[in-house]
């Protein structure tokens, strides 16, 4: 039976596109030339073509991007519809945004930053483990990794899965926002954390110390990328698309569904983190609007534009969303709002596996054509 013939009703592209959601791994050849591609567009061409203010912005969309290789994985392979990134990247953004203000703070001679002296508070006991870079860094790593795999494990351990989980995440979302919002004497509130002068004892406002920030951001999400294309093509990689086409299958096997996607939901959360951290000195400001139910669901509309299953169609698609609203929002800010809706709903209509899937219906173009000739001889 053909795939044509088995969804006559959505079209022939859409049949194809959806068939993409279980797409083969990338071949090693082309998945080290794609993301070498990508690997110097964003480390050679963009530094050498940019100036500094579209290099900046650049940088933002890669902060993007490393949350959609996460997003690729969980939902695209595992099939979980993670609607709470802004958690992650939420709390990766604040563990660095407060090391940098105690550093500015120590380059003053103070032992707070100045908004905690508006409210007359002290330096909080939260506070003090950010006075260490390496303290910083672990905490980037470990917080969203204990979180995710609490929630995760709790949460897939009772076979919670679906528009459930995907809510459960938004609650989330929402707690995290309005917990961030009313410390407005430790936190800044609403105002969130900015005005930092300095990033790891480096100058923040040198042109040469902004281009390594932003180098550090893109070598990032090359590493990230070659983590999930490893984790794709590794047996753990065939267990989680397993589980997420047959989970009963695969717990009668022998293996538990519930630690599998701990596990990839925990790698999308330290993924989140690790931009969320990046984020902060690039763009300058963290805040809770930046990490709210419509930031998380951005997330996901980039990647489901992409493509969610594949390797290289997160990372494209979260950039080329980003690239679209940060341009278009400019000329048309009331407008951005309902282009990407009309776009979202274009992409599920038509190509359900995102823009990554065009390919594999004109190879099948090829392929029929070349079918037809043959038959015709």
């Amino acid at each position: 039976m053909t795939i044509a013939a088995t969804a006559p009703k959505r079209g022939k592209l859409a049949a194809i596109s959806a068939a993409g959601s279980s797409p083969g791994v990338p071949r090693p050849r082309t998945a080290y030339i794609g993301i070498g591609l990508i690997a110097l567009g964003l480390m050679v061409l963009a530094p050498a073509l940019l100036t500094p203010f579209e290099l900046r912005q650049m940088g933002r969309f890669i902060c993007y991007a490393m949350v959609a290789v996460g997003i690729g994985l969980a939902w695209g392979r595992g099939g979980m519809l993670t609607l709470g990134q802004g958690v992650f990247f939420g709390i990766g953004a604040y563990c660095m945004a407060m090391h940098m203000a105690l550093e500015d703070a120590a380059l003053r001679g103070e032992e707070a930053p100045q908004f905690m002296g508006t409210f007359g508070v002290d330096l909080p006991w939260f506070w003090e483990p950010f006075h260490s870079p390496l303290m910083t860094i672990l905490l980037i790593l470990l917080l969203p990794a204990l979180l995710a795999f609490a929630l995760g494990f709790s949460v897939f351990k009772r076979r919670v899965k679906g528009a459930y989980f995907a809510i459960l995440n938004q609650a989330m979302v929402f707690a995290f926002v309005t917990l961030l919002v009313g410390q407005q004497a430790t936190l800044n509130g609403s105002n969130g954390l900015s005005g930092f002068q300095s990033f790891f004892g480096f100058a923040i406002n040198d042109p040469a110390n902004r281009q390594m920030i932003y180098m550090i951001a893109a070598g990032l999400l090359i590493v990230m990328m070659l983590v999930a294309y490893w984790l794709m093509r590794s047996r753990f990689g065939e267990l989680l698309v397993a589980t997420r086409d047959a989970e009963e299958r695969v717990r009668f096997l022998g293996y538990d569904p519930a630690i599998i996607k701990t596990i990839t939901f925990v790698v999308a959360a330290v993924m989140a983190s690790v931009a969320g951290a990046m984020f902060v000195p690039l763009v300058g400001i963290i805040s809770p609007a930046e990490l709210g139910v419509v930031p998380s669901i951005a997330f996901v509309i980039g990647v489901a534009i992409g493509g969610r299953a594949t390797l290289f169609g997160p990372v494209l698609g979260a950039i080329a969303v980003a690239w679209a609203e940060s341009t278009l929002a400019e000329n048309f800010p009331s407008g951005w709002s309902y282009f990407q809706g009309l776009l979202l709903i274009l992409v599920i209509a038509l190509l359900p596996g995102g823009i990554a899937s065009v390919g594999r219906y004109f190879r099948w173009k090829r392929a029929g054509s070349r079918f037809r000739k043959e038959a015709e001889a």
